[in-house]
């Protein structure tokens, strides 16, 4: 039976309650920068097309959210939460109840649905930041549940660096690079991930 870890993981998008007015700017920037993605696509967004489309000053904005990447990452936060939830305490396989070497496998099919559905809000933060992926509060939460999976499966193995490159493959840019230059549908990727969990013992 999996167990789930002891220590609580952290949860993207934490953060001290605000000022009413603060937070009617938050969500106005938010919803500014949501229709431009819809719109225009993600390569559109700029901390000016922002305050021009939510009718705010570009210095409230950058004061809010600093960069680009900062307000997409921001964009993420809400479909990031209920993500977390699925794995962390949802139904199994996907969340506490099943075999870990399920678990994983479903943990992964999950992330591929999440990374292709959001897929160009994703890309465009990590090419923003390509780094700021690897220190993100979601990216931790991740590592940390593939490694606490990896570690009961593969007892022998270094299960924090392993879990880095169960995730790899599944990153904004590997996935982009697999639909647009090979042509890969999500169910091809999943088939490959399956195949690389075999690679690895993790079956």
């Amino acid at each position: 039976m999996d167990r789930a870890p002891k220590s609580p993981l952290p949860i993207a998008g934490e953060a001290p309650p605000e000022r009413a007015d603060a937070a009617r700017n938050r969500r106005r920037i938010l919803d500014a920068a949501a229709r431009i993605v819809a719109e225009r696509g993600s390569e559109a967004l700029t901390m000016n097309a922002v305050a021009h489309a939510g009718g705010i000053g570009v210095g409230t904005v950058y004061r809010r959210f600093g960069d680009v990447s900062q307000l997409l990452n921001a964009l993420l936060d809400e479909r990031e939460r209920r993500f977390q939830g699925d794995f962390l305490a949802g139904p199994p396989p996907l969340g506490p109840g099943a075999p870990a070497g399920e678990r994983l496998r479903a943990f992964l099919h999950a992330l591929v649905d999440r990374t292709v559905e959001q897929h160009g809000v994703l890309l465009s933060a990590e090419v923003a930041d390509p780094c700021a992926r690897y220190t993100s509060p979601p990216y931790r939460t991740m590592q940390t549940h593939v490694a606490t999976l990896v570690a009961e499966l593969r007892p022998d193995a270094d299960a924090a660096a392993l879990a880095e490159f169960v995730l790899a493959p599944v990153s904004p840019s590997m996935l982009h690079h697999l639909m647009a230059d090979r042509g890969m549908t999500a169910a091809r990727i999943k088939a490959t991930v399956d195949e690389a969990l075999g690679l690895y013992g993790l079956t």
